[in-house]
């Protein structure tokens, strides 16, 4: 594990989140809609569901804000028409960048996305030029200040449950899971009463690149405010060690 703070991350985007907790809700509900409509409005029987419940939850979305937006979307399957679709390229000095999209128009999406990046001095490429760079893991944070307890006895708590790494970082504790077993082992660390600051299915890079010049932290930066500002992007994934 190297010593890059994945936490650090987490919080900056949790601090970015709450100032724009409006996008976030937006965004989480219209993968509520999608999902209802492709497997039901029953988690259980619905793992997708699940999934954006589990990351609903993470992001402090009230339940009956959740059973709504199910309920809506269960009356309203005709109407969904998002579909997903992701983008892959190149940010300066060649730094590898993953957008994840939801959208109802593929074509003001796209010209958003390639928009972002040129801005920014990088480029789209075409599919799969940069994602096998990354892992998609699931990955759950646990904040140390909100959860006190010995290190050696959470790792052995996580590995029964069915996760595949446990590391600890200066302020955090990193859960990784199989995709497939994630909502498995959230499952259990929620009935636990652990407390998880992040618990979602993301793109891990395998290695991370540090930036020195100036000008090319601006324009990565100005690509990823871009992007995180469009209603559309779901997610953004980098291997910017920031």
């Amino acid at each position: 594990m190297s010593g890059h703070s994945k936490f650090a991350n987490i919080k900056h985007k949790k601090e970015k989140n709450d100032a724009a907790k409006g996008k976030i809700f937006t965004i989480i509900g219209r993968e509520i809609a999608v999902a209802v409509k492709e497997g039901g409005p029953d988690p259980a029987n619905n793992f997708k569901l699940a999934q954006v419940i589990a990351k609903a939850k993470s992001n402090n979305m009230p339940n009956d804000t959740i059973e709504r937006g199910i309920k809506k979307a269960a009356g309203d399957v005709g109407n969904v028409n998002y579909e997903y679709v992701t983008y892959e390229g190149y940010g300066p000095n060649g730094i590898a960048i993953i957008v994840d999209a939801l959208t109802d128009n593929k074509n003001r999406t796209a010209a958003n996305v390639r928009s972002a990046f040129t801005k920014g001095q990088g480029n789209v490429g075409t599919p799969g030029c940069v994602s096998f760079m990354f892992d998609k893991k699931g990955q759950i944070i646990i904040d140390k200040e909100e959860y006190e307890t010995d290190a050696d006895e959470l790792m052995m708590q996580v590995l029964d449950a069915g996760a595949e790494d446990f590391s600890e970082e200066e302020d955090s504790y990193e859960v990784l899971t199989d995709p497939d077993s994630f909502e498995e082992v959230r499952k259990a660390l929620e009935e636990a009463g652990i407390p998880m600051m992040s618990a979602e299915v993301t793109m891990i890079p395998q290695n991370y690149v540090k930036l020195e010049d100036e000008t090319a932290v601006k324009n990565l930066q100005r690509t990823l405010d871009l992007l995180e500002d469009d209603d559309d992007v779901q997610a953004v994934y980098h291997n910017w060690d920031d």
